[in-house]
């Protein structure tokens, strides 16, 4: 009886470990994409990029298009969106954040852009994974 005792005050703290550490990563995964908006809102796409791997692997596709490339999605969102007038307010709305493995999560919602040069919506999945101790997106498809 002693054993089983032991056994389910073991499992219990894994568990419960295990819940804490996930309620930990989406609550990080939460505060990068508030930095996010906040970024974009002041017209700071370097800022906004930061949310995003620093690498060549970084992909991103929307509008049919693969991009590939931390400096290329940058250097595209400077090209579309140039002005306040074009970045506006970004706002999001979380659907769901699923967890995928232990390294990784994918987070479906909705992005909301109001702003001089007309407003746009639409839906985004982008993919977290852990590189390195910080929570970077790797993957970002958004229509």
């Amino acid at each position: 009886m002693k054993k089983l005792k032991l056994f389910l005050a073991f499992a219990l703290t894994l568990t419960f470990n295990g819940i804490y550490s996930q309620n930990k990563d989406i609550d990080t995964i939460k505060d990068i994409m508030k930095q996010q908006e906040e970024a974009w809102s002041a017209h700071d796409l370097e800022g906004f990029m930061q949310g995003y791997w620093k690498s060549e692997d970084l992909t991103y596709f929307s509008r049919g298009k693969v991009t590939k490339g931390w400096q290329t999605t940058l250097d595209n969102y400077k090209k579309g969106y140039p002005t306040k007038a074009h970045t506006g307010e970004l706002r999001f709305r979380i659907a769901q954040i699923t967890e995928i493995n232990e390294g990784g999560y994918y987070v479906m919602g909705e992005y909301f852009l109001t702003r001089e040069a007309g407003d746009a919506n639409g839906t985004f999945m982008i993919i977290f994974k852990k590189i390195n101790g910080e929570w970077k997106i790797v993957a970002d498809s958004s229509c």
